[in-house]
């Protein structure tokens, strides 16, 4: 852990993230911010591990919330997530939340809530329907769960995530 931090402190310090660009030169600051997140996550579930003051099921639970994905995509606010880009169609809303969930998976009725369909029988036929022909998710009628496939999770990683961050990059440009 300690060459974790001086990594930290060395990244923050030489490569001068989190201000802008001077000399023209290729910014770097998203990387270098979702380099320090990540690593930061592993310092603190490296401590909450360590120390082990809470029962077992609470440490997990804390590593489980660290080690979520993070998205400014998806806002959480309560029990429910919200996708805050407009343009998305309810098959990549679909996608986009399921990304997010710790272990990938979520119940039809909570996607059908956070979506915000207005036909909870369309919405599993046609939308979750087709991403379960589509290999991208898993679909267990008998459950009523739905989880990611790798494929599903490979998608959203080269066709929507990129999408999303020049979505933001127009959005922080004007």
């Amino acid at each position: 852990m300690p060459r974790a931090v001086t990594f930290l402190y060395t990244l923050r310090s030489k490569r001068g993230f989190g201000h802008p660009s001077t000399d023209g030169s290729l910014d770097a600051n998203a990387i270098d911010a979702a380099t320090c997140v990540r690593v930061a996550d592993w310092c603190l579930s490296e401590l909450i591990r360590e120390v082990g003051a809470i029962p077992i099921h609470e440490a997990q639970a804390a590593l489980d919330t660290i080690s979520a994905r993070q998205l400014p995509s998806v806002w959480i606010v309560g029990d429910r997530k919200r996708v805050l880009h407009p343009g998305l169609d309810y098959r990549e809303q679909t996608l986009l939340l399921l990304y997010m969930e710790t272990n990938s998976s979520a119940a039809v009725d909570v996607l059908f809530k956070w979506t915000e369909h207005n036909h909870k029988t369309r919405y599993t036929r046609d939308v979750l329907g087709a991403l379960h022909r589509e290999r991208l998710v898993e679909h267990d009628k008998r459950k009523g769960a739905v989880t990611l496939s790798p494929k599903g999770a490979g998608w959203v990683e080269e066709h929507l995530l990129p999408r999303l961050a020049r979505a933001l990059d127009e959005q922080s440009a004007e």
